[in-house]
Protein backbone atom coordinates (compact mmCIF):
# COMPACT_ATOMS: atom_id res chain seq x y z
CA UNK A 1 0.00 0.00 0.00
CA UNK A 2 2.77 2.77 0.90
CA UNK A 3 4.51 1.99 -2.61
CA UNK A 4 0.84 2.56 -3.91
CA UNK A 5 0.49 5.50 -2.66
CA UNK A 6 3.93 6.99 -3.16
CA UNK A 7 3.85 6.09 -6.69
CA UNK A 8 0.53 7.16 -7.51
CA UNK A 9 1.86 10.67 -5.77
CA UNK A 10 4.47 11.23 -8.11
CA UNK A 11 2.68 9.93 -11.45
CA UNK A 12 0.16 13.03 -10.75
CA UNK A 13 3.02 15.65 -9.27
CA UNK A 14 4.96 14.07 -12.95
CA UNK A 15 1.47 14.83 -14.75
CA UNK A 16 0.85 18.04 -13.20
CA UNK A 17 4.66 19.37 -14.15
CA UNK A 18 3.79 17.93 -17.43
CA UNK A 19 0.59 20.36 -17.80
CA UNK A 20 2.60 23.52 -16.35
CA UNK A 21 5.44 23.30 -19.33
CA UNK A 22 2.80 22.82 -21.89
CA UNK A 23 0.24 25.37 -20.79
CA UNK A 24 2.43 28.33 -18.96
CA UNK A 25 6.54 27.88 -20.02
CA UNK A 26 7.88 28.35 -23.60
CA UNK A 27 9.35 25.09 -23.69
CA UNK A 28 7.02 22.22 -25.21
CA UNK A 29 7.55 19.96 -22.93
CA UNK A 30 8.99 19.26 -19.11
CA UNK A 31 10.28 15.80 -20.94
CA UNK A 32 13.44 17.73 -22.73
CA UNK A 33 14.34 19.06 -19.82
CA UNK A 34 14.76 15.76 -18.18
CA UNK A 35 16.38 14.32 -21.27
CA UNK A 36 18.92 17.26 -21.17
CA UNK A 37 19.61 16.39 -17.67
CA UNK A 38 20.38 12.78 -18.23
CA UNK A 39 22.33 13.45 -21.12
CA UNK A 40 24.50 16.30 -19.39
CA UNK A 41 24.70 13.88 -16.15
CA UNK A 42 25.97 10.86 -18.16
CA UNK A 43 28.56 13.30 -20.34
CA UNK A 44 30.03 14.85 -16.77
CA UNK A 45 30.33 10.96 -15.42
CA UNK A 46 32.11 10.09 -18.76
CA UNK A 47 34.58 12.85 -18.57
CA UNK A 48 35.54 12.04 -14.74
CA UNK A 49 36.17 8.92 -15.85
CA UNK A 50 37.84 9.34 -18.45
CA UNK A 51 39.79 12.17 -16.38
CA UNK A 52 40.34 9.21 -13.50
CA UNK A 53 41.91 6.89 -16.08
CA UNK A 54 44.09 9.61 -17.95
CA UNK A 55 45.61 10.43 -14.58
CA UNK A 56 46.29 6.31 -13.62
CA UNK A 57 47.72 5.99 -17.45
CA UNK A 58 50.21 9.31 -16.52
CA UNK A 59 51.18 7.72 -13.20
CA UNK A 60 52.15 4.67 -14.62
CA UNK A 61 54.24 6.17 -17.19
CA UNK A 62 56.21 7.41 -14.25
CA UNK A 63 56.76 4.90 -12.53
CA UNK A 64 54.70 6.26 -9.98
CA UNK A 65 51.99 4.27 -9.83
CA UNK A 66 51.76 0.17 -9.40
CA UNK A 67 48.83 -2.63 -9.09
CA UNK A 68 48.23 -3.15 -6.45
CA UNK A 69 48.33 -7.45 -5.08
CA UNK A 70 47.02 -9.43 -2.29
CA UNK A 71 51.14 -9.73 -1.42
CA UNK A 72 51.16 -6.32 -1.74
CA UNK A 73 48.39 -5.56 0.37
CA UNK A 74 49.39 -8.63 2.99
CA UNK A 75 45.28 -8.80 2.41
CA UNK A 76 43.98 -12.34 2.40
CA UNK A 77 40.77 -12.92 3.63
CA UNK A 78 38.96 -15.91 4.09
CA UNK A 79 35.79 -16.33 1.72
CA UNK A 80 33.01 -17.75 1.49
CA UNK A 81 31.72 -18.43 -1.61
CA UNK A 82 27.76 -19.23 -2.12
CA UNK A 83 26.13 -20.31 -5.09
CA UNK A 84 22.51 -20.45 -4.65
CA UNK A 85 20.63 -23.12 -6.39
CA UNK A 86 16.85 -23.55 -7.55
CA UNK A 87 16.50 -26.23 -10.25
CA UNK A 88 19.55 -25.99 -11.34
CA UNK A 89 20.52 -29.82 -12.07
CA UNK A 90 21.76 -29.20 -15.94
CA UNK A 91 24.69 -26.46 -14.76
CA UNK A 92 25.42 -26.66 -11.29
CA UNK A 93 28.21 -29.35 -10.91
CA UNK A 94 30.32 -27.29 -13.88
CA UNK A 95 30.15 -24.51 -12.01
CA UNK A 96 30.85 -25.98 -9.62
CA UNK A 97 34.27 -27.06 -11.00
CA UNK A 98 35.05 -24.27 -12.68
CA UNK A 99 34.94 -22.28 -9.33
CA UNK A 100 37.56 -25.09 -7.97
CA UNK A 101 40.10 -24.08 -10.26
CA UNK A 102 40.17 -20.49 -7.98
CA UNK A 103 44.02 -19.66 -7.30
CA UNK A 104 43.33 -18.71 -3.82
CA UNK A 105 43.99 -21.09 -0.91
CA UNK A 106 41.52 -19.04 1.78
CA UNK A 107 38.14 -19.80 0.90
CA UNK A 108 35.35 -22.32 1.49
CA UNK A 109 32.37 -23.25 -1.36
CA UNK A 110 28.56 -23.28 0.04
CA UNK A 111 25.95 -24.86 -2.29
CA UNK A 112 22.73 -24.23 -1.73
CA UNK A 113 19.30 -25.97 -2.72
CA UNK A 114 16.18 -24.05 -2.72
CA UNK A 115 13.60 -25.58 -2.41
CA UNK A 116 14.46 -27.56 -5.49
CA UNK A 117 11.94 -29.64 -7.84
CA UNK A 118 14.20 -31.54 -9.69
CA UNK A 119 17.14 -33.59 -8.66
CA UNK A 120 19.33 -30.85 -7.60
CA UNK A 121 19.52 -31.54 -4.14
CA UNK A 122 21.06 -34.75 -5.26
CA UNK A 123 23.59 -33.71 -7.83
CA UNK A 124 25.22 -30.86 -4.82
CA UNK A 125 24.91 -33.42 -2.30
CA UNK A 126 27.31 -35.40 -4.72
CA UNK A 127 29.24 -33.27 -5.48
CA UNK A 128 30.03 -32.13 -1.59
CA UNK A 129 31.31 -35.56 -1.15
CA UNK A 130 33.15 -35.85 -4.26
CA UNK A 131 35.17 -32.65 -4.24
CA UNK A 132 36.99 -31.36 -0.36
CA UNK A 133 36.25 -27.65 0.17
CA UNK A 134 32.58 -27.69 -1.00
CA UNK A 135 29.57 -28.34 1.42
CA UNK A 136 26.20 -28.07 0.70
CA UNK A 137 22.75 -27.24 2.33
CA UNK A 138 19.23 -28.13 1.89
CA UNK A 139 16.46 -26.35 2.69
CA UNK A 140 13.48 -27.27 3.90
CA UNK A 141 10.74 -27.35 1.59
CA UNK A 142 8.56 -25.31 3.29
CA UNK A 143 11.34 -22.64 3.53
CA UNK A 144 11.15 -19.06 2.91
CA UNK A 145 11.36 -18.86 -1.08
CA UNK A 146 14.29 -16.60 -2.46
CA UNK A 147 17.65 -15.67 -3.18
CA UNK A 148 17.52 -13.38 -0.04
CA UNK A 149 16.03 -16.03 2.44
CA UNK A 150 18.71 -18.24 0.98
CA UNK A 151 21.60 -15.73 1.44
CA UNK A 152 20.50 -15.47 5.10
CA UNK A 153 20.70 -18.60 5.73
CA UNK A 154 24.65 -18.87 4.04
CA UNK A 155 25.46 -16.52 6.79
CA UNK A 156 24.92 -18.61 10.20
CA UNK A 157 26.46 -21.07 8.41
CA UNK A 158 30.01 -20.07 6.51
CA UNK A 159 32.32 -18.24 8.26
CA UNK A 160 34.06 -15.82 5.78
CA UNK A 161 35.00 -11.65 6.38
CA UNK A 162 34.19 -11.90 2.32
CA UNK A 163 30.76 -13.14 0.94
CA UNK A 164 31.32 -13.84 -2.74
CA UNK A 165 28.08 -14.91 -4.55
CA UNK A 166 27.64 -16.67 -7.68
CA UNK A 167 24.89 -17.34 -9.95
CA UNK A 168 24.27 -21.03 -10.83
CA UNK A 169 25.51 -20.87 -14.69
CA UNK A 170 29.09 -18.84 -13.84
CA UNK A 171 32.17 -19.09 -15.04
CA UNK A 172 35.41 -17.30 -13.82
CA UNK A 173 39.22 -17.00 -14.14
CA UNK A 174 41.24 -18.65 -11.95
CA UNK A 175 42.59 -14.92 -10.73
CA UNK A 176 39.39 -13.56 -9.85
CA UNK A 177 39.69 -13.84 -6.18
CA UNK A 178 43.35 -12.29 -6.67
CA UNK A 179 42.04 -9.55 -8.61
CA UNK A 180 38.95 -8.47 -6.96
CA UNK A 181 39.88 -8.55 -3.31
CA UNK A 182 41.96 -5.85 -3.43
CA UNK A 183 38.90 -3.21 -3.13
CA UNK A 184 38.35 -4.38 0.54
CA UNK A 185 42.04 -2.92 1.61
CA UNK A 186 39.93 -0.15 1.59
CA UNK A 187 37.89 -0.48 4.98
CA UNK A 188 35.09 1.88 3.94
CA UNK A 189 34.42 -0.59 0.57
CA UNK A 190 31.26 -2.38 1.87
CA UNK A 191 30.72 -4.33 -1.95
CA UNK A 192 32.23 -5.08 -5.06
CA UNK A 193 30.98 -5.92 -8.02
CA UNK A 194 32.21 -7.81 -11.17
CA UNK A 195 31.43 -6.89 -14.97
CA UNK A 196 29.02 -9.26 -16.19
CA UNK A 197 29.36 -10.98 -19.63
CA UNK A 198 27.10 -13.23 -21.45
CA UNK A 199 28.59 -16.42 -22.17
CA UNK A 200 27.01 -17.74 -25.32
CA UNK A 201 26.69 -14.13 -27.26
CA UNK A 202 26.68 -15.77 -30.74
CA UNK A 203 23.88 -18.03 -30.40
CA UNK A 204 21.43 -15.33 -32.00
CA UNK A 205 19.89 -12.25 -31.84
CA UNK A 206 18.76 -11.68 -28.02
CA UNK A 207 21.70 -13.26 -26.25
CA UNK A 208 24.16 -10.70 -28.75
CA UNK A 209 21.63 -7.90 -27.73
CA UNK A 210 21.80 -9.25 -23.68
CA UNK A 211 25.32 -8.88 -23.63
CA UNK A 212 25.44 -5.70 -25.86
CA UNK A 213 23.39 -3.97 -23.01
CA UNK A 214 25.63 -5.47 -20.28
CA UNK A 215 28.40 -3.63 -21.81
CA UNK A 216 26.55 -0.40 -21.90
CA UNK A 217 25.74 -1.36 -18.25
CA UNK A 218 29.83 -1.46 -17.90
CA UNK A 219 30.36 1.53 -19.81
CA UNK A 220 27.67 3.31 -16.97
CA UNK A 221 28.83 1.40 -13.98
CA UNK A 222 32.51 2.57 -14.63
CA UNK A 223 31.38 6.02 -15.33
CA UNK A 224 29.59 5.68 -11.88
CA UNK A 225 32.82 4.32 -9.90
CA UNK A 226 34.89 7.12 -11.34
CA UNK A 227 32.60 9.34 -8.71
CA UNK A 228 32.05 7.14 -5.97
CA UNK A 229 28.74 7.09 -6.67
CA UNK A 230 25.78 4.90 -6.82
CA UNK A 231 26.94 1.82 -7.70
CA UNK A 232 24.76 -1.08 -8.16
CA UNK A 233 25.69 -4.66 -7.59
CA UNK A 234 24.25 -7.25 -10.24
CA UNK A 235 23.76 -10.57 -8.32
CA UNK A 236 26.26 -12.89 -10.27
CA UNK A 237 29.80 -12.19 -9.02
CA UNK A 238 29.43 -10.06 -6.18
CA UNK A 239 31.44 -9.81 -3.56
CA UNK A 240 29.94 -8.12 0.12
CA UNK A 241 31.81 -7.70 3.54
CA UNK A 242 30.09 -9.41 6.43
CA UNK A 243 30.32 -6.43 8.34
CA UNK A 244 28.47 -4.36 6.02
CA UNK A 245 25.95 -7.20 5.39
CA UNK A 246 25.13 -7.22 9.46
CA UNK A 247 25.20 -3.56 9.46
CA UNK A 248 22.23 -3.01 7.19
CA UNK A 249 20.80 -6.36 8.67
CA UNK A 250 21.19 -8.95 5.91
CA UNK A 251 19.70 -9.31 2.83
CA UNK A 252 16.05 -8.22 2.27
CA UNK A 253 13.67 -11.27 1.94
CA UNK A 254 10.98 -9.27 0.33
CA UNK A 255 12.88 -7.87 -2.38
CA UNK A 256 12.27 -9.54 -5.09
CA UNK A 257 16.39 -7.94 -6.64
CA UNK A 258 18.32 -9.07 -3.47
CA UNK A 259 21.16 -6.96 -5.40
CA UNK A 260 19.72 -4.10 -6.42
CA UNK A 261 17.61 -3.71 -2.55
CA UNK A 262 21.02 -4.15 -0.95
CA UNK A 263 23.41 -1.95 -2.87
CA UNK A 264 20.89 0.70 -1.87
CA UNK A 265 20.79 0.04 1.43
CA UNK A 266 24.74 -0.07 1.66
CA UNK A 267 24.83 3.07 -0.03
CA UNK A 268 22.04 4.56 2.84
CA UNK A 269 24.78 3.21 6.05
CA UNK A 270 27.53 5.31 3.88
CA UNK A 271 29.09 2.36 2.62
CA UNK A 272 31.55 2.49 -1.13
CA UNK A 273 30.47 -0.22 -3.46
CA UNK A 274 32.82 -0.36 -6.19
CA UNK A 275 32.91 -1.94 -9.98
CA UNK A 276 35.74 -4.19 -10.64
CA UNK A 277 35.85 -3.38 -14.86
CA UNK A 278 38.73 -5.42 -15.67
CA UNK A 279 37.35 -8.39 -13.68
CA UNK A 280 34.72 -10.80 -15.35
CA UNK A 281 32.30 -12.83 -14.63
CA UNK A 282 30.28 -15.25 -17.43
CA UNK A 283 26.76 -16.17 -17.29
CA UNK A 284 23.82 -17.80 -19.50
CA UNK A 285 22.12 -15.60 -22.18
CA UNK A 286 18.56 -15.96 -22.58
CA UNK A 287 17.93 -17.37 -25.61
CA UNK A 288 13.98 -16.57 -26.55
CA UNK A 289 11.91 -13.68 -26.10
CA UNK A 290 8.92 -14.20 -23.45
CA UNK A 291 11.69 -15.56 -20.71
CA UNK A 292 13.57 -12.38 -21.29
CA UNK A 293 10.50 -10.84 -21.03
CA UNK A 294 9.92 -12.33 -17.47
CA UNK A 295 13.48 -11.29 -16.67
CA UNK A 296 13.47 -7.67 -17.07
CA UNK A 297 10.10 -7.79 -15.74
CA UNK A 298 11.56 -8.48 -12.31
CA UNK A 299 14.53 -6.41 -12.79
CA UNK A 300 12.72 -3.38 -13.74
CA UNK A 301 9.90 -4.29 -10.74
CA UNK A 302 12.41 -4.78 -8.53
CA UNK A 303 14.68 -1.88 -9.32
CA UNK A 304 11.84 0.73 -8.95
CA UNK A 305 10.57 -1.04 -5.72
CA UNK A 306 13.56 -0.65 -3.99
CA UNK A 307 13.43 3.46 -4.66
CA UNK A 308 10.04 3.21 -2.96
CA UNK A 309 10.72 0.97 0.19
CA UNK A 310 13.69 3.64 1.06
CA UNK A 311 12.07 6.92 -0.54
CA UNK A 312 12.32 8.65 2.82
CA UNK A 313 15.75 7.03 3.81
CA UNK A 314 17.30 8.51 0.39
CA UNK A 315 16.29 12.20 1.03
CA UNK A 316 16.62 12.05 4.58
CA UNK A 317 20.08 9.62 5.60
CA UNK A 318 22.91 11.57 7.19
CA UNK A 319 25.28 8.93 5.87
CA UNK A 320 24.83 8.73 2.58
CA UNK A 321 26.61 11.48 0.61
CA UNK A 322 25.98 14.27 -1.66
CA UNK A 323 27.56 12.41 -4.48
CA UNK A 324 25.98 9.57 -4.46
CA UNK A 325 22.53 10.83 -3.81
CA UNK A 326 22.83 12.95 -6.70
CA UNK A 327 24.12 9.94 -8.69
CA UNK A 328 21.24 7.49 -7.62
CA UNK A 329 18.12 10.72 -8.10
CA UNK A 330 19.97 10.53 -11.98
CA UNK A 331 19.59 7.32 -12.54
CA UNK A 332 15.89 7.28 -11.70
CA UNK A 333 15.37 9.29 -14.02
CA UNK A 334 15.35 6.79 -16.25
CA UNK A 335 12.08 5.17 -14.37
CA UNK A 336 10.57 8.77 -14.89
CA UNK A 337 11.52 8.93 -18.46
CA UNK A 338 8.90 6.46 -20.01
CA UNK A 339 6.27 7.41 -18.22
CA UNK A 340 6.80 10.63 -19.30
CA UNK A 341 7.23 9.97 -22.73
CA UNK A 342 3.97 7.43 -23.37
CA UNK A 343 1.87 10.28 -21.00
CA UNK A 344 3.26 12.24 -23.58
CA UNK A 345 2.50 11.35 -26.91
CA UNK A 346 -0.89 10.21 -25.44
CA UNK A 347 -1.64 13.89 -24.31
CA UNK A 348 -0.41 15.18 -27.86
CA UNK A 349 -2.36 12.67 -29.42
CA UNK A 350 -5.62 13.71 -28.13
CA UNK A 351 -4.93 17.09 -28.94
CA UNK A 352 -3.99 16.27 -32.30
CA UNK A 353 -7.36 14.74 -32.95
CA UNK A 354 -9.53 17.62 -31.14
CA UNK A 355 -7.82 19.80 -32.96
CA UNK A 356 -6.78 22.10 -29.75
CA UNK A 357 -2.72 22.67 -30.05
CA UNK A 358 -0.17 20.72 -32.53
CA UNK A 359 2.65 19.99 -30.94
CA UNK A 360 2.51 16.59 -32.22
CA UNK A 361 5.96 17.33 -34.32
CA UNK A 362 7.85 17.74 -30.82
CA UNK A 363 6.66 14.97 -29.53
CA UNK A 364 7.18 12.37 -32.27
CA UNK A 365 11.12 13.53 -32.11
CA UNK A 366 11.12 12.69 -28.56
CA UNK A 367 11.17 8.75 -29.18
CA UNK A 368 14.23 9.39 -31.98
CA UNK A 369 15.94 11.25 -29.51
CA UNK A 370 15.62 8.54 -26.85
CA UNK A 371 16.94 6.18 -29.60
CA UNK A 372 20.01 8.59 -30.55
CA UNK A 373 21.04 8.71 -26.71
CA UNK A 374 21.22 4.97 -26.17
CA UNK A 375 22.49 5.05 -29.65
CA UNK A 376 25.92 7.03 -28.65
CA UNK A 377 25.90 5.14 -25.55
CA UNK A 378 26.44 1.48 -27.68
CA UNK A 379 28.76 3.06 -30.24
CA UNK A 380 30.88 3.87 -27.71
CA UNK A 381 30.85 0.95 -25.31
CA UNK A 382 31.00 -1.87 -28.00
CA UNK A 383 33.91 -0.03 -29.77
CA UNK A 384 35.52 0.05 -26.62
CA UNK A 385 35.16 -3.08 -24.92
CA UNK A 386 34.75 -5.30 -28.06
CA UNK A 387 37.00 -3.65 -30.69
CA UNK A 388 34.89 -3.88 -33.60
CA UNK A 389 35.11 -2.57 -37.00
CA UNK A 390 33.05 0.61 -37.21
CA UNK A 391 30.57 -1.35 -39.37
CA UNK A 392 29.78 -3.78 -37.21
CA UNK A 393 29.97 -1.47 -33.83
CA UNK A 394 27.10 0.75 -36.00
CA UNK A 395 25.32 -2.13 -36.87
CA UNK A 396 25.04 -3.76 -33.22
CA UNK A 397 24.47 -0.47 -31.73
CA UNK A 398 21.25 0.07 -33.79
CA UNK A 399 20.08 -3.47 -33.21
CA UNK A 400 20.95 -3.27 -30.02
CA UNK A 401 19.24 -0.07 -29.43
CA UNK A 402 15.99 -1.38 -31.20
CA UNK A 403 15.50 -3.70 -28.39
CA UNK A 404 16.07 -1.94 -25.63
CA UNK A 405 13.42 0.39 -26.28
CA UNK A 406 11.17 -2.19 -26.92
CA UNK A 407 11.55 -3.42 -24.06
CA UNK A 408 12.34 -0.54 -21.39
CA UNK A 409 9.69 1.87 -22.73
CA UNK A 410 6.71 -0.51 -22.60
CA UNK A 411 7.89 -2.79 -19.72
CA UNK A 412 8.53 0.30 -17.52
CA UNK A 413 4.85 1.95 -18.08
CA UNK A 414 3.49 -1.47 -17.07
CA UNK A 415 5.39 -2.32 -13.89
CA UNK A 416 4.30 1.74 -12.87
CA UNK A 417 0.80 0.25 -12.92
CA UNK A 418 1.23 -2.77 -11.91
CA UNK A 419 2.44 -1.46 -8.52
CA UNK A 420 -0.62 1.29 -8.58
CA UNK A 421 -3.16 -0.96 -9.59
CA UNK A 422 -2.10 -4.77 -8.56
CA UNK A 423 -1.49 -6.63 -5.36
CA UNK A 424 2.39 -7.03 -4.82
CA UNK A 425 3.54 -10.56 -5.35
CA UNK A 426 7.31 -12.58 -4.80
CA UNK A 427 7.53 -13.88 -8.64
CA UNK A 428 10.95 -14.09 -9.38
CA UNK A 429 10.64 -14.95 -13.24
CA UNK A 430 13.16 -18.06 -12.31
CA UNK A 431 15.64 -17.88 -15.54
CA UNK A 432 16.29 -21.72 -17.10
CA UNK A 433 19.55 -22.49 -17.02
CA UNK A 434 21.43 -25.09 -19.26
CA UNK A 435 23.40 -24.01 -22.67
CA UNK A 436 26.73 -25.23 -22.49
CA UNK A 437 29.03 -22.41 -21.17
CA UNK A 438 32.34 -22.71 -22.71
CA UNK A 439 35.86 -22.57 -20.94
CA UNK A 440 36.87 -19.04 -19.32
CA UNK A 441 39.67 -19.32 -21.43
CA UNK A 442 37.85 -19.49 -24.85
CA UNK A 443 35.23 -16.80 -23.43
CA UNK A 444 38.28 -14.42 -23.21
CA UNK A 445 39.46 -14.88 -26.61
CA UNK A 446 35.85 -13.84 -27.94
CA UNK A 447 36.04 -11.05 -25.41
CA UNK A 448 39.35 -9.75 -26.83
CA UNK A 449 38.64 -10.15 -30.43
Amino acid sequence: MKNRIILSILLVLSWIILFIFQKYLPIQSAIYVLFAFMITYAFLIHAADFHKKRKIKKLIQKGVYKGKTLEDLNYEPFVSIVVPAHNEEKVIENTIKNILTLDYRNYEILVVDDRSEDSTAEVIKKISSKYPGVSCFIRDKNSFPGKSAVMNDSLSITKGEIICVFDADARIEPDFLKKILPYFAEPEVGAVQARKIIANRETNLLTRCQDNEYILDTHFQSNRDSIKGAVELRGNGQLVRRSAMLDVGGWNNYSITDDLDLSTRLHLKGWDVRFAENINVYEEGITSFLPLLRQRRRWIEGSIRRYLDHSPEILTSRKISLRVTIDMLAFISKFIFPVWLLSEYLIQGFRFVRGVEDNILYTLMLLPALFLFFETGLLYSIKKYKRFSILKTVKQSIETGIYMIIIWVPMVSYIVLKIIFAKRTMDWGKTDHGAEIPDPNALIEQVDQ
